[in-house]
């Protein structure tokens, strides 16, 4: 029989033990995927060392892939380093970009304290405020997201945290976030940001006086569409109570996703100039149509607090939104008493909508944002409003991607004009 190259050993425990050394001395300009669940301890006396530096939430630590690897520990200094911007900040992996706004809320939350919400937050993080905080005792207010520092008139003594978003979901209301924190701190409140629009490169929020950073990776971060992760970037005397909450709730991220949100950064400041550059030139285009009655895209003159992103942002996203001319939709003078059915004018949105969304070259239905794609999405924000209910016409939002503008242009077009068509068949337009 030929000698067995395993000195003895069983083939099992070759299988097992084959190929772990690897090469200490190799070297690239990528960060390794380390996949792990398990990580080893040469004595007891490291392991204890290392349970309780991971308990004390010292950088780096870690006993087990949920609390970190090299690749997912990479990625947190990238956080720090990016979206701290000098300042003293620690950096925690999530699974998605809600994931990371709930931990964020549950770390500093408890029973009968009381949570101010920009009204024109993420929506999903509104059905959080009035679902699960509610039912532990967080009482919400919504603010109008341009109050400012009048937002002191709103504060309670048991006011613990206010939720800002800047600019706000679908309807792109630019808060002056510094004023804000400004109230904030002198009455030892939490201030949190969702910073996903602008983030990464085009704002500081730190810089700001915010206390943390809420992100969805999955965005620009990642940039292309196939990852899911969030993160929460705070100072680091927050970082204790962040900690004990990602522990507790289990909170982590995979390697190899952190591994693809690191390569979607090298190439984030490049892509983000091309976003807007094209979304620039599409609001603009979309301001000149008839069939538009506003664009909601805070880099153009026009928008309400457009002096306040020039203070506070070096740049703009891809995403937008617009709102179509509600005249478009009024009933024709010979049904103005024809019928009592409210659906009726929903009903001619919903055509007229379909029409304009649906069948598309290069912009596709699509709920998320951030990657190297164009995508259209229509917007039923009148029960997500109530500090400022949403009074305008339809409204749709773009999020506009890494494609040829004059491809883009010319989609719209054509998805305004079947619009038409279909308002004209069905006696409108």
């Amino acid at each position: 029989m030929p000698e067995d190259p395993g000195f003895g050993r069983a083939f099992a425990t070759r299988l097992a033990e084959a190929g772990r050394e690897g090469d200490a001395s190799f070297a690239a300009p990528s960060v390794g995927v380390h996949r792990a669940s398990t990580v080893l301890f040469d004595t007891l006396a490291a392991t204890d060392a290392a349970g309780a530096a991971v308990a004390a939430g010292r950088w780096r630590a870690t006993t087990y892939g949920t609390v970190g690897t090299p690749t997912t520990m990479a990625l947190m200094d990238a956080l720090c380093e990016i979206e701290g911007a000098g300042c003293a900040v620690r950096a925690s992996l999530m699974p998605s970009g809600l994931a990371a706004i709930t931990t964020a809320l549950l770390a500093v939350l408890a029973p009968g304290d009381h949570l101010l919400v920009a009204d024109s937050s993420y929506g999903p993080t509104r059905v959080f405020c009035d679902g699960m905080l509610a039912r532990l005792g967080v009482a919400t207010t919504y603010y109008e997201p341009t109050i400012g520092a009048g937002i002191e008139a709103l504060l309670r003594p048991e006011t613990k945290l206010i939720w800002l978003e800047s600019p706000g979901s679908y309807t792109f209301e630019v808060q002056d976030v510094p004023a804000i924190c400004a109230i904030a701190r002198e009455r030892g409140i939490v201030t949190m940001i969702d910073n996903t629009w602008a983030s990464p490169g085009f704002a500081r929020p730190f810089d700001w006086g915010v206390d943390a950073s809420v992100l969805a990776l999955t965005k620009y971060w990642g940039g292309h569409s196939d990852v899911l992760m969030g993160a929460v970037v705070v100072r680091e005397a927050l970082w204790p109570k962040l900690w004990a909450a990602v522990r507790q709730l289990g909170q982590c991220a995979s390697s190899d996703d952190a591994y693809l949100v690191l390569r979607g950064l090298r190439s984030v400041e490049v892509r983000m100039r091309r976003h807007e550059a094209n979304a620039l030139e599409i609001a603009r285009w979309l301001e000149a149509r008839a069939e538009v009655a506003k664009v909601l895209y805070p880099a153009l003159a026009s928008h309400p607090q457009h002096a306040l992103w020039r203070r506070d942002f070096s740049g703009a996203s891809g995403l937008l939104s617009f709102e179509l001319d509600r005249a478009l939709f009024a009933p024709a003078h010979d049904e103005v008493h024809a019928h009592d059915d409210p659906g009726r004018a929903s009903d001619r949105e919903r055509i007229a909508l379909a029409a304009l969304c649906e069948r598309r070259r290069h912009f596709a239905i699509g709920y998320s944002w951030g990657g190297f794609e164009s995508l259209v999405m229509p917007a039923r924000i009148d029960r997500m409003r109530t500090a400022r209910p949403w009074t305008g016409g339809p409204l749709v939002r773009l999020h506009v991607g890494l494609e040829d503008p004059a491809d883009l242009l010319a989609d719209l077009a054509e998805g305004l004009e079947a619009m038409r068509r279909a308002l004209a068949a069905s006696g409108r337009g």
